[in-house]
């Protein structure tokens, strides 16, 4: 198990104060790393709270992340508090859903803004900080619309292909510097950017119907995945999107 201990690593967490990426930083918590979690809301503590609980350091950070001009901030806060970070999560993201004859550019350029460009942003900032140590993880959070088109949603998989992008682009340049760079794609999970689809009654036992595992995922899915793209056990997994996903790629 050794080969999953995180003991004496630090994680920084875009969107972890809730879903998904508060499911990750209480998994990477429970394999030993100390986390910074970043969120929007000044009133998200609860997560912190949990990681203290399980004798690890954790730290909130609030800032919004689609204006590029916070993000140094961000990482400088990270680096004070933790005084390193071995672990970059890329998880904050949003979705408008509209069609796409009324998509409007506000909503594609928010969308584009806080879901590609804080990604490649702070992978920048943060791996300048890896490379001078020589060693990293970059975690990116893509989805199963980073191979499928969707419906109503095209900035969100325009963002979500352009992840996977990044991450084999990242990966090509900063392998050979010892830093993995990768991502995972969730399948369809239940959060609060699903609520929509989960209240429409069709649209739900639609989705589920091609789901080998016959149910929407849960944050607890994600954290396996993400304490192994984490850890030594993947040092040498380099540009791979990793679906968990209940078998949706498979049907």
């Amino acid at each position: 198990m050794q080969l999953f201990d995180l003991t004496g690593k630090t994680a920084l967490i875009t969107g972890g104060s809730k879903g998904l990426g508060g499911g990750i930083a209480l998994g990477l918590a429970g394999a030993g790393a100390d986390v910074a979690v970043v969120t929007s809301n000044d009133g998200s503590r609860e997560v912190q709270k949990q990681i203290e609980s399980l004798g690890r350091k954790a730290h909130t950070i609030v800032a919004n992340l689609g204006d590029e001009s916070k993000l140094e901030g961000v990482v400088q806060e990270a680096l004070v508090k933790l005084g390193h970070i071995d672990i970059l999560v890329n998880n904050a993201g949003i979705i408008r859903r509209t069609p796409a004859a009324d998509h409007a550019a506000q909503d594609w350029h928010d969308v584009l803004n806080l879901n590609l460009n804080a990604a490649f942003f702070l992978s920048q900032l943060l791996g300048r900080h890896m490379i001078e140590r020589g060693s990293g993880k970059i975690i990116n959070i893509a989805s199963m619309l980073t191979f499928q088109g969707g419906i109503n949603v095209p900035g969100y998989t325009a963002s979500k292909h352009a992840i996977a992008g990044i991450t084999k682009a990242l990966a090509n340049e900063w392998a050979g510097k010892g830093i993995n760079v990768n991502a995972i794609a969730p399948g369809y999970m239940a959060t609060d950017n699903t609520a929509a689809i989960r209240a429409d009654e069709e649209r739900s036992a639609s989705i589920l119907a091609r789901i080998p595992a016959a149910r929407w995922g849960t944050t607890e899915d994600l954290q396996g995945a993400a304490i192994y793209l984490a850890s030594k056990a993947s040092d040498y997994m380099n540009g791979h999107v990793l679906c968990v996903d209940g078998g949706w790629m498979a049907r």
